[in-house]
């Protein structure tokens, strides 16, 4: 038996998908599968090119591949990324999540654990509500929030990133002050224990059967 646990995210300088990728290292690390997905892109193609430091995160991304709605049909688990806009998620992700409908009146994604991450210019830049507010539309779903205990160290030791609501990371204005070496551990934590979560709930279904 094998969960399979999509990272979904969205990165318009880079500093998520690093955040993703750690991510699916503590789902290995966790023996599951890690499918690792971004959502469709909203900027103009005048932004992305006149923009060095997007162009440049648009190439460290070319290999991800676009989800699709059918693909979280086949997930044991869920968890998603999305830089901070306001104290919200950014339009990338919130477009993909609205139509997430057809999913939810089928309850694809009813008990299946779900896990977030984010970051932001600030250290007040508004990650915790960022946090909830993916949080939203998965209670909607009927998944399980899956947060981050204090019995990960670096949850104490962090100076700026991480949270029980989920794994953060403070970048800077520009967004060029990449996710430091405790934000990644968070971040790493975090897919292990979605993935040991959705291990627990797939092996209760069977033996419900």
């Amino acid at each position: 038996m094998e969960v399979k646990i999509m990272v979904l995210y969205y990165s318009m300088f880079g500093n998520n998908f690093l955040m993703a990728k750690e991510i699916c290292k503590g789902i290995e690390e966790a023996n599951g599968l890690p499918v690792l997905r971004t959502v469709p892109e909203l900027l103009p193609e005048e932004v992305i090119s006149g923009d060095e430091r997007i162009k440049k995160a648009k190439e460290m991304q070319k290999d991800v591949k676009v989800a699709k709605l059918e693909e979280l049909e086949d997930i044991d688990g869920l968890i998603v990324g999305s830089p901070t806009r306001f104290g919200n998620m950014c339009a990338q992700m919130r477009n993909f999540l609205d139509q997430t409908g057809p999913l939810w009146a089928k309850g694809a994604l009813i008990n299946k654990p779900a896990g977030f991450f984010t970051s932001s210019a600030s250290i007040h830049g508004g990650q915790e509500t960022t946090l909830i507010s993916m949080m939203f539309t998965l209670l909607h779903h009927g998944a399980i929030i899956v947060g981050i205990p204090y019995s990960v160290p670096e949850l104490i030791e962090s100076k700026s990133g991480g949270t029980p609501y989920g794994a953060s990371a403070v970048v800077g204005i520009k967004a060029d002050n990449p996710p430091n070496e405790v934000d990644l551990k968070i971040a790493k934590a975090l897919g292990k224990r979605v993935t040991e979560t959705a291990y627990k709930q797939k092996s209760h279904s069977y033996e419900g059967l």
